[in-house]
């Protein structure tokens, strides 16, 4: 499933980013921008504002509450999706698909104690960002067992 999520998201989108899913996002994402977006790239809007339903958008989800664990909840939940199939395999800056990036090739890019503790690492080709399993991804996992997943 592929979103575009309006600018009042920023939250929900890093969210549904950190679970895989494919979200575009950014300030010029409101009203009929949001919705020109949404049709010609064949996106889901999310959406909290009412008067974008009124603008005849395609399909389109309106987000109920502005707590980020319900909006994640209720799009999980709306489009049946598996929150731990794809986690943690997208750039939750850019959106761009995170790829396997061999040990050797961060040393000079990441401090030196996680080059000495890591093994793994991930990069994202959109922006740059190196990724790495620590204890931040193992605290994303436990908020989604909290919110039941």
């Amino acid at each position: 499933m592929r979103f575009v999520a309006d600018k009042m998201l920023g939250r929900l989108t890093k969210w549904l980013r950190i679970i895989g899913q494919d979200v575009t996002y950014g300030p010029h994402l409101s009203g009929y921008g949001l919705i020109r977006t949404a049709r010609r790239e064949g996106r889901l809007i999310l959406t909290r504002d009412r008067s974008v339903v009124k603008k005849n958008p395609p399909d389109y989800l309106l987000i109920q509450s502005d707590q980020f664990r319900e909006q994640l909840k209720q799009v999980i939940l709306a489009c049946r999706l598996d929150p731990l199939k794809n986690a943690l395999t997208r750039c939750v800056e850019c959106n761009t698909l995170l790829e396997p990036i061999p040990k050797e090739a961060v040393q000079e890019k990441v401090p030196p104690y996680v080059f000495s503790t890591q093994e793994r690492f991930s990069f994202c080709h959109g922006c740059q960002r190196i990724y790495w399993p620590a204890t931040h991804q193992q605290k994303m996992l436990e908020e989604l067992k909290v919110l039941g997943f």
